[in-house]
Order: structure tokens, then sequence, then C-alpha cells
């Protein structure tokens, strides 16, 4: 079994919602990891716009990622599965370059953005998992999670900054 194994190229990301939605996404996963720029985009979908022109403009961004290499692969998120900006993504993915999930969440997009070097089928799988982790009820009573609690006398402007 030998040999060097086949050299792989990162899984691109993007990200098709309701304005102003996939660029406040695309916002938040590079603040978390901004080395990824390149591999993120996001479209927002305006609500005046024609679904038609709206595709046109994800096929010559969808074209852009995967042109980058011969096994370039991308994983399309989106907000609402039967809404315009899945309805226009699901016309662009292939199923085999390109996948789609709906229902996208923050939690998500890290999970995709950090697994974004795995073949493309586990990238999914980690995505959806990621997004179903994410949501989950919070007990307000408990302190927050990896963090003492303070008294309400030393608190100061900095604590509600990330």
């Amino acid at each position: 079994m030998g040999g060097a194994s086949p050299r792989r190229c990162m899984n691109s990301i993007l990200l098709v919602a309701h304005a102003p939605l996939a660029q406040a996404l695309r916002q938040c996963a590079l603040h978390v990891f901004p080395d990824a720029d390149a591999w993120v985009t996001a479209l927002d979908v305006l609500p005046n716009v024609p679904p038609e022109e709206t595709l046109g403009a994800a096929r010559i961004i969808l074209a852009q990622q995967l042109g980058r290499a011969p096994r370039a692969q991308v994983l399309v998120l989106t907000d609402v599965f039967g809404a315009t900006p899945c309805n226009v993504a699901q016309q662009l993915v292939d199923g085999v370059r390109s996948r789609l999930v709906a229902g996208v969440n923050l939690p998500m997009l890290l999970r995709a953005v950090t697994y974004r070097h795995e073949p493309l089928e586990a990238q999914v799988q980690r995505a959806i998992a990621g997004g179903t982790a994410g949501v989950m009820q919070v007990a307000v009573a408990a302190p927050p999670q990896n963090q003492a609690r303070r008294k309400h006398s030393d608190q100061d402007i900095r604590d509600h900054q990330q």
C-alpha cells in the first residue's frame, strides 16, 4: 500500500441565505478562523431580486470555487429549506463536487470550517452534527460554562466583549 497519499485540497464553503444573514455568518466565521477568508464565501439573497438573477450570481461564485483545483469541492449552506435561497442553491449543487445543507446556524458553520480539509461527505456529516449539537436549552440559574461566577460589584465594561 505504500506511496504518498494524494494531496487533498480544502473544501470551500458557500453561504446562500436571506440578506444580511449570509455575510453576517461569514464575518462570524472569519472572527474565529481569520485564515479561512479565501475558503468561505457568502451570497445574500435580497428581497426584490429575481431568483434567476440570484442563481446567476451563485453560479459564478460556485464556478470560481470549483475552478481552484481539479478536485475542488464545495459545501453549500443555506438558511431555510424551501425558501428562495435554498431553492436557488438546489439548482447549483451536483451531489458529487458540491453538497447542500439547509438550516445553517453558526455552530454548523464553525464545524464546517474546522473540518474543511476532510472529504466532502464527512464534512457534511460533521456540519450537521455541529448544527444540531449547537441547539440546546440553557439553564439560566447556572453560571456560564467554563467561567466562574462573579459578584455583581466586580463587573467591568469588558465583560461582554469577545
